[in-house]
């Protein structure tokens, strides 16, 4: 009877795998195939090396413990003393017996090279010696400081409640000796971290590359310092060879039965899939069935998901050759209209600054004009290099806008001299249209602060890639009252707007009167 039961049983469970994703065969046959395999090596790898582990790390911890309470008390007692020394010699510069105290207690280190002075708020040593100190910057009173002077020592500054400051330091000599531990280690390194900056104290030397380590940190309470010590892990032996060994062992086997499994059932109807679509040419139609009779079902239905979109890419390739054609005139058209109505807006101006009644009336035409071409130069050279589309031309647009600024200049600006020395630099449009305007407004700046102003352009490749240095000086930029008056009321704001909008950083030099900021670029002409 059970007999009889199990016959039926039999086709259903082949059926119900025949039905699972190919992905899942694989992965039950691997898990069934590796997982004997995978747990002899957990066993073996957590045996060896556990207890090995364990008893490194104890070992390292306690001295690592041990070394960070000596070295947490030396710290806070030097402070407690630089701090009571400053507090006296602050209320009495004269009083010996505060340095005295504080001079015994630095008396034993001194040969090791640790240094202390203690200043007033001018500079002046009050106590100790003068040395210098990295990165003094300013504390408030009774703040306490700690810098690491990577290859040299330790700093520690305490600032007085009248200005004065208390500094000690100490070498890596002195805080090694200090910070070893009172047992027995015959090997282990030691170093002094603080956020980035690290101050190795004894150098791990590890006689070989596949020994390990274990690493301690305790905090020393001294301004983000803390004491880092580390002593070789268990070394590798023959059971964790052995361990490293199976996990190589058991690839072995899943790329065994991964390539006799995937192989049939994946690569050799995808590497004809591949074939059959780099073949492909428009208006074919791909044929499904030649990736042949035992393809995993995915892999048929992708192959007639390829087909469906050969026929369709068939039927749309018409279509889209057509829009293509379309939209480009549609394009040619825009630009050709917005360059027509920049010419129109800018003979408007021009017309309407003849019939100007005041000079003021004139110059604000001229002004408008002066930015409308601006516009309209980047605009017709975008318009020029539509059809190639590799980008603006940065000179031929420098040169034409110098030349409409000069025609369009007053009269009492009729020296006006701009010197061009702009390398063949292509940009896009929208950094072409910010640095034209950023160009007038800089010149128009000049020309207000001085009618026959000498201007110097240049454009050079900057220093880091896709970018080139635009430059504007002349001697009407150097720094007057004029001039800070006309950026606070009328150019300073638009200027800002503009290096912001080309996501860069505007450097000014007011001692030789210059204008400085890196642009991006695309390539050169």
């Amino acid at each position: 009877m059970d007999e009889l039961d199990q016959q039926p049983r039999r086709p259903r469970a082949a059926a119900a795998l025949g039905r699972m994703p190919t992905g899942a065969k694989v992965f039950l046959i691997l898990s069934g195939a590796l997982l004997p395999l995978a747990l002899i090596a957990l066993f073996t790898t957590l045996q060896t090396t556990r207890l090995a582990d364990v008893e490194a790390r104890a070992r390292v911890n306690v001295a690592a413990t041990e070394s960070a309470a000596v070295l947490r008390g030396f710290f806070a007692n030097h402070a407690a003393q630089l701090r009571d020394a400053l507090a006296a010699l602050e209320r009495n510069s004269g009083d010996a017996p505060a340095c005295s105290r504080l001079e015994g207690t630095f008396a034993s280190l001194s040969a090791s090279g640790v240094r202390f002075a203690i200043a007033n708020r001018q500079g002046r040593v009050l106590c100790g010696e003068r040395f210098t100190v990295a990165g003094a910057a300013l504390l408030q009173p009774n703040d306490i400081e700690a810098a690491i002077v990577p290859g040299e020592g330790l700093t520690m500054r305490i600032a007085g409640r009248s200005g004065g400051t208390a500094t000690a330091f100490y070498p890596v000599a002195a805080l090694d000796a200090l910070g070893r531990p009172s047992g027995f280690m015959p090997h282990y390194g030691a170093a002094l971290v603080q956020d980035g900056n690290r101050l190795t104290l004894r150098e791990l030397v590890m006689p070989g590359p596949w020994d390990r380590r274990e690493v301690v940190r305790h905090t020393l309470g001294l301004d983000r310092v803390a004491l880092e010590m580390a002593m070789p892990g268990a070394p590798i032996t023959a059971p964790l060879l052995v361990a490293m060994l199976l996990p190589l062992l058991m690839w072995i086997a899943a790329a065994g039965i991964a390539w006799f499994v995937v192989d049939r059932l994946l690569i050799r109807p995808l590497r004809r899939l591949h074939t059959s679509v780099g073949n492909y040419q428009p208006g074919e139609v791909i044929d499904a069935e030649r990736f042949g009779t035992l393809p995993a079902e995915e892999i048929r239905e992708l192959g007639e998901t390829f087909r469906e979109i050969s026929r369709t890419v068939r039927a749309h390739e018409a279509d889209l050759a057509e829009g293509l054609v379309r939209q480009t005139r549609l394009t040619r058209e825009v630009h050709h209209r917005v360059k027509n109505n920049l010419q129109v807006i800018a003979s408007l101006i021009n017309f309407h600054a003849r019939s100007a009644r005041g000079p003021e009336a004139a110059e604000a035409y001229a002004s408008i004009q002066r930015r409308v071409d601006a516009l309209a130069v980047v605009h017709r050279h975008h318009y020029a290099e539509l059809e190639e589309n590799r980008g603006v031309e940065l000179r031929s647009v420098i040169g034409e806008l110098a030349a409409n600024i000069r025609a369009t200049a007053p009269p009492q600006s009729s020296q006006l001299g701009i010197t061009l020395d702009v390398a063949p630099f292509l940009v896009t449009q929208d950094v072409a249209v910010a640095v034209a305007f950023v160009l007038t407004e800089i010149i128009e700046l000049a020309m207000s602060c001085n009618p026959t102003a000498q201007i110097r352009i240049s454009v050079r490749l900057g220093e880091e890639p896709n970018r080139a240095q635009l430059r504007v000086s002349s001697p009407a930029l150097i720094e007057s009252a004029a001039m800070e008056s006309l950026l606070e009321n009328r150019y300073g704001r638009v200027i800002g707007g503009l290096t912001r909008q080309l996501r860069t950083k505007m450097h000014y030099d007011p001692l030789v009167g210059a204008y400085e900021m890196a642009i991006a670029i695309t390539g050169e002409s």
